[in-house]
């Protein structure tokens, strides 16, 4: 069903179902004719620049330490099951953007294929993916900030100001908050100028988990390794699990489609370059993270690499680098999602899903300039208040039930409309896509009882804004 309905007064089934013509989502520059679109400014390099920048550093600068108590050495599995899981989404990311050019990534994606009650529920698991693993990440920020203190100043912030509320004696996460708003702050000045600056830390922060890496060798012993799987394949899958929010940056190169050159080609390279380079990165620095200690000794451990390497080196210049290099790393992971997290509000709202002011661009910055606001404080307000582990499985769950969506929508589209012009194709098709969708229900199995329930809860919310409003908002409504 498309825009217009074979009848004058379409059923409330039919409302749910109709879809967005491809052909409107895919036309260059929706909304520049206007004068008041978003503006193409990005590149092949930079965008995969956004992509690792989105990528490389929550997974291994902030969870590495929540990840190993529960798998052990068996974490590098886990890395390399989210890893696969993550190429196997990646491959239909790429197709489906290649064919659907649009900000919005999945929600645009499955508003072309199954209708706007899906792409609705699925905007909203976006919202609470980027949302949430902003917040995730700035909690990660404080605890390298505060390393970083420890070593050049030899004081840490009190625990009060340092960590959220119940983690640690903590009561409001301060450093989590500025972060955010630096950030936001950036964003405000243009996307251009953002990933620019977004690119330069992408650099610094490969550069010194190379550091690491060549560090780490040196005090690499195998017997780490052993035993390889004390939780068994079930801590193996609840790390996997865990870990997979810091795979986010796959959606984030798709929420920039109205703003990249040449999105068609430019889109699917940038996500299977970037995920190349995460996963080949996370994987070493799990391998060496293991391998120069204990498993056990990562149980409660902040800002574990900087720890490891004081621990090899005896001295403090490599944790200082290490840590200012996550400070910066880490402010570019934030900076990206908070882009992400916009750009789904820009264009949910540019459909009349959400209020008009989440669309409403800046005239001079051509920037969401309301819409980054709001989200910022939201953000902050999280990050300053939601233990880690939380964040990170609530932001799992949103990522991986996109994902899945995403798989199934490249088979829909491939059986409904053969027709369209696709500058990449998914290889092994029907197999490739079927097998992403099972390892993204392998990985939302293994999430806790507690992210089911807070889902669940969200979900809720969701459905009654829906009916509520955004049904009769909807730009789909007013053209039946």
């Amino acid at each position: 069903m498309s825009i217009s309905s074979e009848t004058n007064t379409p059923t409330l089934f039919q409302r749910m179902l109709r879809t967005k013509p491809i052909g409107v989502m895919a036309s260059k520059g929706e909304g520049e004719e206007a004068g008041g679109g978003l503006r193409r400014t990005i590149g092949l390099f930079q965008l995969t620049m956004f992509g690792v920048g989105a990528t490389i550093g929550s997974g291994i600068f902030v969870i590495l330490g929540d990840a190993v108590p529960k798998a052990g050495p068996g974490v590098i599995l886990s890395f390399i099951i989210a890893g696969i899981t993550a190429a196997l989404t990646a491959l239909c990311y790429a197709e489906l953007a290649s064919t659907i050019p649009s900000s919005g990534s999945s929600y645009s994606f499955t508003y072309a294929t199954m209708g706007e009650m899906v792409a609705y529920m699925i905007g909203w698991c976006l919202l609470l993916e980027y949302g949430i693993s902003s917040s995730a990440i700035a909690v990660g920020w404080g605890q390298y900030l505060n390393e970083l203190s420890f070593d050049i100043l030899g004081v840490r912030m009190p625990a009060a100001i340092a960590n959220p509320p119940g983690v640690n004696g903590g009561i409001f996460n301060l450093p989590a908050v500025i972060l955010v708003l630096m950030c936001c702050i950036l964003l405000l000045r243009g996307t251009k100028e953002s990933a620019k600056v977004n690119t330069i830390m992408v650099v610094i922060k490969i550069s010194v988990l190379v550091m690491f890496i060549l560090i780490g060798l040196t005090a690499f012993n195998s017997s780490n390794l052993h035993p390889f799987m004390p939780m068994g394949m079930a801590g193996v899958g609840a790390a996997a699990s865990s870990i997979f929010f810091s795979y986010i940056g796959i959606d984030t190169i798709a929420t920039a489609g109205e703003e990249v050159k040449d999105p068609k080609r430019t889109l699917p390279l940038a996500i299977l370059f970037s995920l190349l380079i995460v996963t080949a990165v996370y994987v070493l620095v799990a391998i060496i993270g293991v391998g120069t200690q204990p498993y056990t000794q990562f149980n409660g451990n902040e800002a574990g690499l900087v720890q490891i390497l004081r621990r090899i080196t005896g001295a403090t210049w490599p944790g200082i680098i290490l840590a200012l290099g996550a400070v910066i790393s880490i402010f570019s992971i934030t900076l990206v999602t908070l882009y992400g997290q916009t750009r789904i509000l820009y264009t949910m709202a540019k459909d009349g899903m959400l209020p008009a002011i989440f669309a409403k661009v800046d005239s001079h910055t051509h920037t969401p300039r309301k819409n980054t606001v709001i989200v910022g404080t939201l953000v902050a307000i999280a990050a300053a208040l939601l233990p880690l582990d939380v964040l990170a499985d609530l932001t799992s769950m949103g990522t991986l039930v996109a994902f899945a969506i995403v798989s199934s929508g490249v088979i829909i589209l491939r059986r409904t409309r053969p027709d369209l012009p696709r500058g990449f194709k998914v290889p092994l098709y029907p197999l490739f896509p079927i097998l992403s969708i099972f390892f993204c229900l392998y990985l939302i199995a293994d999430l806790s009882s507690q992210t089911f329930t807070l889902f669940a809860v969200w979900l809720t919310f969701a459905l009654i804004f829906y009916f509520a409003y955004s049904m009769k908002h909807s730009k789909l409504e007013k053209t039946e």
